[in-house]
């Protein structure tokens, strides 16, 4: 009795291995907590950034990483970046423009690689939630994506928007072409004469942009908290509710 009493912790372990091996190597202590998240929340942990399938024709944003270009993404289509708050409401608000062909919301201007949603809340990466947008230049100018990106929010609170609060929520506009730039400034300064705080948007060349989790793609017309679907179709302008 003594030999089986000793030997047994061995006995259990090399059992548990043999009759139940995914459960014995996908124990929570041995499974890096970020690994982990990225696995429930289906995402890959590699490359500048990772498309979610979309759900305007079922295929993924061109995965382009973000950076300063004079050259438009493609003869048909380009790119604009937004940060206006909690990019749920941001979203939806630019998939009711004609011309707009899809979006997607993820995380850009941080200091680390593939941040995941709870990293970014930290204000510790000094990522922004943004708006990815494409969009067809013969049908909307980006002229009048930034007159949709300075209605949707008041650009005079630094680092909050509503009751959100914290870094991630900063107002800004991120270039891909010289175009822009002169663009997002120059319409900067026109409406600034709208307010009689300062403007705090910051307007700086794109850089990578990391698309964050399935679950936040689309939220609003997906139903959002309540399960309350919310219309995307152009021209839609029922009031837009944050949190759905």
């Amino acid at each position: 009795h003594t030999f089986w009493f000793r030997i047994w912790p061995a006995v259990h372990i090399i059992f548990s291995v043999a009759i139940f091996p995914s459960s014995a190597l996908t124990a929570p202590h041995r499974f890096p907590y970020k690994a982990q998240a990225m696995v429930k929340a289906n995402i890959v942990p590699v490359g500048p950034v990772v498309a979610p399938a979309d759900v305007l024709n079922g295929s993924p944003l061109t995965p382009i990483p973000g950076k300063m270009q004079d050259t438009p993404q493609s003869t048909k289509t380009q790119l604009a970046q937004f940060a206006a708050g909690c990019f749920w409401s941001v979203e939806l608000a630019f998939q009711r423009v004609p011309g707009v062909l899809r979006t997607a919301v993820g995380y850009t201007q941080g200091r680390t690689k593939n941040p995941s949603y709870d990293e970014v809340c930290s204000g510790e990466t000094n990522h922004v939630e943004a708006v990815l947008v494409e969009y067809d230049p013969a049908a909307v100018s980006y002229s009048h994506l930034l007159e949709t990106f300075w209605k949707k929010h008041d650009p005079t609170t630094p680092n909050a928007q509503g009751n959100d609060h914290g870094s991630q929520y900063r107002s800004g506009i991120y270039f891909y072409s010289s175009e822009q730039q002169a663009a997002a400034q120059a319409s900067k300064k026109a409406r600034q004469n709208s307010y009689n705080r300062p403007i705090v948007t910051e307007i700086l060349p794109a850089t990578d942009f990391y698309y964050a989790e399935d679950y936040h793609q689309q939220y609003l017309e997906k139903g959002g908290r309540n399960g309350r679907k919310q219309s995307a179709k152009k021209m839609c302008n029922d009031p837009i509710r944050c949190y759905g």
